[in-house]
């Protein structure tokens, strides 16, 4: 099992969380469809539910306010030392700082961002909660990337305030790179024109997608597309029936993610 234990650095995808109408709802579906493991501490009120795997965390799941703007979508976290500092480079480089930084009991500090495409990100900084305890195994998050109808601007902006570095992966169809910190690869940013509105999408791993999107069309969820083979294991995209969109993912063990 990829096992996290320490601080992740500045710019990694530490924690992904999704509000929901139904968080009974939610909980049922992913459990059925990861095995994930019962909530630690649910935390009364706004019933934010840390989904773990093996006994560590995973995921969150939380309430989502009535007539709260905006698609059900997963939301990816990007770890910061400094999240104040960070909040100020966002400004600075021309996104816009939604949830302006602020404690979360004594787990960490939380903020909520737009870069200057619409991407919308959390940023986390670390307490006593570090983000996934597990990563890059199956029911776990194994890849984030963004998707954005201007890709030159959003690596500028993700350059200047985390400071990752690019590597450039296009062909002749599709634009896309990779985004790395210390030199190891982190997350993907997709050049879409005339495509879904700009997001962070999110990649969990499974044993076997044909068997997870048999089980998507028992619990209730939609396949939206796959599951088909790509260079790095077959993979399918997914609706939860709240309307949440995810893609799962058979691989092996993430190389790059820890151990």
């Amino acid at each position: 099992m990829s096992v996290w234990t320490s601080r992740y650095p500045t710019g990694v995808p530490c924690w992904v969380d999704l509000a929901v109408p139904d968080v009974a709802a939610g909980l049922a579906f992913y459990r059925g469809l990861f095995g994930w493991d019962d909530e630690i501490e649910p935390a009364p009120p706004g019933s934010y539910t840390t989904c773990t795997l093996g006994g560590r965390p995973v995921a969150g799941l939380l309430d989502r306010a009535p007539g709260q703007p905006g698609p059900i979508a997963w939301t990816t976290h990007l770890a910061a030392d400094d999240i104040d500092a960070v909040a100020r480079a966002v400004v600075a480089a021309g996104g816009e700082v939604t949830v302006p930084p602020m404690d979360v009991r004594t787990l960490g500090r939380t903020a909520v961002a737009a870069d200057p495409t619409g991407g919308v990100f959390a940023v986390w900084q670390a307490r006593e909660h570090i983000g996934a305890g597990v990563v890059n195994e199956p029911g776990a998050v194994v890849w984030n990337e963004l998707y954005t109808p201007d890709s030159d601007r959003a690596k500028r902006f993700y350059a200047d305030v985390f400071g990752v570095t690019f590597q450039d992966m296009s062909d002749a169809d599709f634009d896309y790179a990779t985004f790395h910190v210390d030199g190891v690869p982190r997350g993907g940013l997709a050049g879409v024109r005339n495509g879904p509105p700009p997001h962070w999408a999110v990649y969990f791993a499974v044993r076997d997608a044909d068997e997870s999107v048999a089980r998507v069309d028992d619990l209730g969820g939609i396949v939206l597309r796959g599951p088909e083979e790509s260079p790095y294991g077959r993979v399918a995209a997914i609706r939860d029936p709240q309307g949440a969109l995810f893609n799962v993912i058979a691989v092996a063990s993430n190389p790059n993610g820890p151990e």
